[in-house]
């Protein structure tokens, strides 16, 4: 097994419905086509091809909200995600999606995160620990001891800690955006630990969300912003000076923006693949992760969607390397320093630790 694959991994920005497996896709687009619901002879080349263009990465979005509009397909997809990201050593997933309401198959948003938990409950082949539970976390890492290798112990059943990040969409408005708010507040116990903000970037106004995100961060749920995906200085700033946990992307920041965002030591969610894709980026020699990782600023390497970017954490660490010159143990303190962004508890934190400490003399 390849290092990058071997090596215990942190998944900070992963969104669930973008993260769907090929075959699932293709399996439920083919069934959307025969009932007529979609014309699959047109999407089916986007659908296998890999190496999508920008204009069939939208169109293969497009696509995945017909989709998972369905309460079984979202149970099915999130189960299938954990599995995917467990069998590459992903030992920490923080996955966000937006909860969907559909009125006409009665999906609400509420019923929408309950069909995502399901599938967390149903996954077999490794153990998921998805509850937000300080008590049981410290019991679990007390029971860990110092010198227990939890990840690599080939007697040990493997283990993922998942918690849920619950998405305000951009084209929502303060009421719904406060609507997930709420939402993410009575589902603290069952793991949902914070709030991010995605969607398309060039629709709504960054006001419109305001009210929510700081009710969001008075009621203690963490937040992260997807923040400069396009080029909106007023808006970057606002963001920044919101000082949010963590933000993802940060590409079209002027050099004011990069000392306030080095200045409040923010953060970055940084997606390789997913930047090149959409043509945010021109080519990965130019990208701001080298900048940022030579000023030590914090940053953690991440996929964005997996299955529209045909990637994994596992390639985007293997891209970094070879792109950027860095080592196996460069990279590896680069995914042990992720754990200290984790919106999870002390408790879990400190198991993440553990199982980096175990694995240390593998990779360093």
């Amino acid at each position: 097994m390849e290092w990058w694959v071997s090596m215990p991994k942190v998944e900070l920005h992963a969104h669930l419905n973008g993260s769907i497996r090929h075959s699932t896709l293709l399996e439920l687009a083919r069934a959307l086509g025969e009932k007529g619901v979609i014309d699959f002879s047109d999407l089916e080349h986007v659908i296998l091809k890999k190496d999508r263009s920008l204009r069939e990465v939208f169109e293969l979005f497009d696509l995945i909200h017909i989709i998972t509009t369905d309460h079984m397909t979202v149970t099915r997809i999130t189960k299938e995600v954990i599995e995917d990201f467990a069998a590459e050593n992903v030992v920490y997933l923080e996955l966000r999606t937006t909860p969907k309401a559909n009125s006409s198959i009665g999906m609400s948003k509420r019923s929408y995160v309950e069909a995502v938990l399901k599938g967390l409950r149903a996954v077999s082949t490794v153990d998921v620990d998805f509850m937000s539970d300080n008590e049981n976390s410290e019991r679990l890492v007390n029971s860990l001891g110092p010198t227990t290798n939890h990840k690599y112990n080939v007697n040990t059943r493997k283990r993922i800690v998942v918690r849920l990040l619950l998405s305000i969409d951009r084209r929502e408005t303060t009421e719904a955006a406060k609507e997930t708010v709420s939402l993410a507040l009575e589902m603290k116990h069952l793991g949902v630990v914070g709030i991010d903000l995605s969607g398309n970037p060039v629709v709504g106004e960054w006001i419109t969300y305001l009210p929510a995100l700081k009710y969001a961060r008075e009621q203690g749920l963490h937040i992260t912003l997807h923040c400069g995906e396009v080029r909106n200085s007023k808006e970057i700033r606002d963001m920044l000076n919101f000082l949010p946990q963590r933000i993802g992307h940060a590409i079209f920041l002027d050099e004011e923006d990069w000392e306030k965002l080095k200045s409040y030591n923010i953060p970055v969610e940084i997606c390789l693949t997913s930047n090149i894709r959409t043509l945010s980026v021109p080519s990965l020699d130019v990208h701001h992760f080298v900048d940022l990782y030579n000023a030590k600023h914090p940053v953690v390497l991440c996929t964005d969607d997996t299955g529209v970017f045909s990637t994994s954490l596992s390639d985007e660490y293997r891209i970094a390397a070879s792109t950027f010159g860095l080592g196996k143990k460069e990279m590896f303190e680069l995914s042990k320093n992720s754990v200290e962004f984790v919106f999870a508890d002390n408790g879990v934190k400190e198991e993440l630790r553990s199982i980096f400490n175990s694995a240390a003399k593998s990779f360093i």
